[in-house]
């Protein structure tokens, strides 16, 4: 079901109301959890363009200094993608009811995740310790915004992940596992996403012109 066709749904009507008997309402539950994360990841996209067009404006000034390259940002970001792999993993044993790899697939995930944010910071470090570090260049205050704020992103994702690792510790309802798992993982797949765009197009290098063109300035 589309996203337009739930935002359409009519529950007070008496057609949609056996629709929704029929699942006592766990279908409806689980089409607004569904619904209310694709309005919040829509946000937080517009939130992360913003920034990209700020962060591209800026760049246009005489007075601009790129970032220098951190080689530890690769491996933070490979450090991601197999998080983002975990998760995908376990949600496709969540699907075929293999709650053994469901539980190794999230705690794989959780821990790449720490890792990652681990990273971020040591990266930060990094940064401040280098002989031209000047916290007057924009590029750097950007650096520093743009990868704080995707952190907190990933922070907030890993509450719901130890929800869902506390729900499949005990008796559980292998249902409910799998829409959590579900949820998490499309978060996770979201997020980075949003990370290899900022990585490729702000901390690889000086991409002026292609930000430019993105931006509509050029």
């Amino acid at each position: 079901m589309t996203m337009f066709h739930q935002l359409m749904a009519k529950p007070w009507v008496t057609v949609q109301g056996k629709v929704d008997d029929l699942y006592a309402g766990g279908a409806s539950s689980a089409l607004a959890r569904k619904l209310a994360l694709r309005v919040f990841l829509a946000v937080v996209a517009v939130l992360f363009m913003l920034l990209v067009i700020a962060y591209g404006s800026r760049m246009a000034y005489e007075d601009w200094r790129p970032t220098p390259q951190l080689g530890l940002l690769w491996a933070n970001t490979l450090v991601l993608i197999l998080s983002s792999i975990a998760l995908q993993w376990a949600q496709y044993s969540a699907r075929r009811g293999q709650m053994n790899a469901v539980r190794v697939g999230l705690l794989a995930a959780g821990a790449f995740t720490v890792v990652f944010l681990f990273g971020q910071i040591m990266a930060w470090r990094q940064l401040g310790t280098m002989v031209y570090f000047d916290i007057r260049n924009p590029a750097i205050g950007f650096f520093y915004l743009i990868t704080g704020v995707h952190g907190l992103h990933l922070v907030g994702g890993l509450v719901a992940w130890g929800r869902t690792v506390a729900k499949v510790r005990g008796d559980f309802d292998v249902a409910k596992i799998r829409r959590s798992v579900e949820l998490c993982t499309t978060y996770w797949h979201f997020l980075l996403l949003v990370w290899l765009v900022l990585f490729g197009l702000l901390f690889t290098g000086n991409n002026l012109d292609i930000l430019l063109k993105l931006c509509g300035i050029r």
